[in-house]
């Protein structure tokens, strides 16, 4: 795909260098090893488009003052054919470049032929990818942070996807282990204080104490009545559990559904026990030395990896020595493995068994201990647990009207996933959870619902419907989009005209930076700016009624603007009203 930003910064280092061997050649300059240097852009648009330090970093090997080599550049350049217009001297030596007409018109002719993939890349073409996120316990209703964490994992994965990756989106379902048993025992009580009399029938203390556990026994007995009243216990359980299950894993996948989020698979962890592949997994361990038995139960060496993993990362002896690592136990004394075990069996499983060259987990920050720990059992195992990367998210703080909100109005109760979309529209949820995800985030919900422009979901979606509404009006009056190739780019000299397809170009680099970073926010400040760089050129910049060559290319300015506000929405799960 056309990146106009980075071919214009390549073009820039080869005109430095090119400018140089010219200096060289008549003597103006020595002959030294010297490297291209970055080009940026500056900050401040008063120093240029683009800049380079070439001087600066030339100085030692040239043994010339940054300004001298500076001014052999200038004279030595040619601009001929280029993007640029001029170039000149700044500060201590800084190499300053300003752009002409035709990368304007470059920028301009990517979007018309690219249209809906315009931004996209293919760097990462060739990767195949997991992004695993919410993995919510199907033990009861999905919260607030399964809320941030559904739309972090969701952006994530279409950033990824835009650079080219091949990339799987998953839900781990923890359908086995502890807080299943928890999650039986629960009903099982409920169930029984139903048929017996809740006096008669203790709760564990343990128990999840959520009204929707009274819902699921009440459910259950108003279709079976007391059936299960006197089978053994083992056999209630698991028919009261998978009961359960069946009620909560609907009700989830239909929330994430209507949040805009589809998984191309939902992995049940049950699978890997009732495989064998847990005890398998625990067997490749022990095969490599990595396990011992102690009080009945099998144990991991985990600090003995962690010690190996962090000696690789030239971490100081005494540093380790401070984090006090202990063993994990990978199976108990009744036989039964561990959480833990499980994990490390199902991530060697993304690896060895359906070969993602990398894995990323969306996690919540309380989840930083267990990190180091399954990337060194991926170690242990040979898979490199450094191919794992693991996003933590910070928690989400709710405010009314500056006061924190922690039950719902309708409800009463703790406020669910389905609550707050209930509260406020999908679109705004999916912009405001997408937030920088180390940060703790307040989620103002007076905000997400106001329509104006302190509002940032509204204020960029308004930005689309503006320009469709321009468009039809224009178009009732004969105005079409015209073809790029139709266009006088020299009439959008404006500043806000030309800084408005500077924001047009910067999407590809944008996205670049949300996928390296596993940082999907970089997609909401873009479009935001891209919004406000449109309302600015919009205000002082008429098109409707101007002169037609000038109407024309305004409104093809326009349109490009719409297609990439389009497209960057599309990539956060956002809708592009047409109406508003």
């Amino acid at each position: 795909m056309i990146n106009m930003i980075e071919n214009a910064k390549k073009q820039a280092a080869e005109l430095a260098m090119g400018a140089y061997r010219a200096a060289v050649a008549d003597g103006t300059l020595p002959e030294a090893e010297v490297k291209t240097a970055p080009v940026e852009i500056p900050k401040d648009t008063a120093n240029g488009d683009f800049t380079t330090t070439f001087a600066l970093a030339a100085s030692k090997a040239l043994r010339q003052a940054p300004r001298n080599i500076a001014q052999a550049l200038l004279d030595h350049r040619d601009l001929t054919g280029s993007y640029f217009a001029s170039a000149e001297i700044a500060g201590p030596g800084f190499l300053n470049f300003r752009l002409n007409d035709s990368w304007y018109a470059g920028v301009m002719e990517a979007v018309e032929a690219e249209g809906a993939a315009y931004g996209t890349a293919d760097h990462l073409k060739g990767q195949k990818i997991m992004v695993e996120f919410v993995s919510a316990n199907p033990t009861g209703p999905m919260h607030m942070g399964n809320a941030r964490g559904g739309v972090l994992g969701d952006t994530l994965a279409s950033v990824l996807s835009a650079c080219g990756a091949d990339v799987a989106r998953e839900f781990y379902v923890n359908d086995a282990g502890h807080q299943i048993d928890k999650f039986a025992h629960s009903i099982e009580a409920r169930y029984l204080q139903i048929i017996r009399g809740e006096d008669a029938v203790p709760f564990p203390e343990d128990g999840y104490q959520g009204e929707d556990i009274k819902d699921l026994a009440r459910a259950y007995y108003d279709q079976h009545g007391d059936a299960l009243a006197d089978v053994p216990e083992a056999q209630r359980q698991e028919t009261l559990a998978q009961f359960g299950l069946s009620v909560n894993l609907p009700k989830m996948r239909s929330d994430l559904e209507r949040y805009k989020i589809h998984y191309d698979d939902w992995f049940y962890e049950s699978t890997l026990h009732e495989s064998g592949y847990v005890a398998e997994t625990v067997e490749q361990l022990t095969q490599r030395g990595w396990t011992y038995e102690k009080d009945g139960a099998l144990w991991l060496r985990t600090a003995d990896i962690l010690r190996e993993h962090y000696r690789k990362q030239g971490k100081k002896e005494a540093d380790i020595e401070k984090l006090d690592l202990k063993d994990d136990v990978l199976r108990r004394a009744n036989g039964f493995y561990t959480y833990f075990a499980a994990d490390i069996a199902y991530h060697r499983n993304k690896f060895a068994v359906r070969g993602f060259d990398r894995v990323i987990n969306v996690w919540g920050a309380d989840h930083h201990g267990h990190v180091a720990r399954l990337k060194g059992a991926l170690d242990a195992l040979g898979l490199d647990g450094d191919r794992l990367d693991i996003v933590l998210m910070q928690l989400v703080k709710l405010l009314r009207d500056g006061e924190v909100v922690r039950m719902s109005k309708r409800t009463g109760k703790a406020i669910s996933l389905s609550d707050l979309l209930d509260e406020i529209p999908v679109d705004a949820a999916r912009w405001f959870f997408n937030a920088k995800p180390d940060t703790q985030m307040e989620f103002d919900l007076g905000l997400a619902v106001r329509e104006d422009s302190e509002n940032p979901v509204y204020y960029v979606e308004y930005a689309h419907a503006r320009i469709c509404s321009l468009l039809r009006a224009l178009e009732d009056e004969g105005a079409c989009v015209p073809a790029q190739a139709d266009v006088d780019i020299s009439l959008l000299s404006g500043e806000t005209e030309r800084t408005l397809i500077k924001q047009i170009a910067q999407l590809d680099e944008e996205i670049r930076l949300a996928a390296r970073d596993y940082d999907p926010s970089h997609i909401n400040r873009y479009l935001q700016e891209l919004a406000a760089c449109f309302h600015r050129f919009y205000t002082p910049c008429r098109i409707k009624g101007e002169e037609p060559a000038l109407l024309s290319a305004r409104l093809k300015l326009a349109d490009d603007t719409r297609i990439v506000l389009r497209n960057g929405l599309k990539l956060i799960g956002v809708d592009a009203p047409e109406k508003m």
